[in-house]
């Protein structure tokens, strides 16, 4: 049977026990999953999952008192992720803390947009962070050369004068040397739009 690096406490299976018994549904489990994984708007959920609802490519985690079902693009980013449940005078509160949701830990075997995503989230955001920008990848395009980024310039990026430079000298060039098969990028903001500019 597959391990996986997720943590369900025993106070969070009583609870979700619980939970699951008053939905009087035969077979019911739990679903986790990630949306928008990898991004800094990952959201990491979780929801009841009725037996008709389990999809096929699912991975399952048997607990004793019931299933919990994975999404597989969501595995990644689930790993080192802690379900629990603490009560307090209000009742209590079930959390979930995933530190891989927004950032996955990726390999060279990764998916070529986990590995930009990672290297945007890590590397280059910071630094565009501090003029109040960030750039987010749009989508990859496969070229005879290779492998292009299309990227989307927000906050003090767009409209910036300098942006040009930052995508080339900066931008581009940590890309292309951190991904493999990656050979340039694309900019596709569009940088008429300079209320938020940093540099007009």
């Amino acid at each position: 049977m597959q391990t996986y690096d997720i943590t369900i406490t025993e106070s969070a299976q009583d609870y979700l026990s619980e939970l699951l018994e008053k939905q009087s549904v035969e077979g019911i489990g739990v679903r986790i999953f990630v949306t928008q994984p990898g991004t800094p708007y990952a959201e990491t959920c979780l929801a009841y999952c009725r037996p008709e609802e389990v999809q096929e490519e699912d991975e399952v985690m048997e607990l004793e008192p019931f299933k919990v079902y994975l999404e597989p693009h969501s595995i990644p980013y689930l790993e080192e992720s802690v379900v629990d449940y603490a009560s307090d005078r209000m009742g209590g509160q079930l959390t979930i803390k995933a530190p891989n949701a927004k950032v996955p830990k990726v390999s060279e075997d990764s998916p070529i947009e986990d590995q930009i995503n990672y290297v945007l989230f890590n590397d280059i955001n910071p630094g565009l962070a501090s003029h109040g920008g960030q750039v987010s990848l749009v989508e990859v395009i496969s070229e005879e050369q290779g492998e292009i980024a299309v990227l989307k310039f927000g906050g003090g990026c767009q409209g910036c004068s300098a942006v040009d430079m930052t995508l080339k000298d900066g931008v581009e060039a940590t890309l292309v040397e951190k991904v493999r098969g990656l050979v340039g990028v694309k900019d596709v903001t569009d940088h008429s739009v300079t209320d938020n500019a940093y540099y007009q």
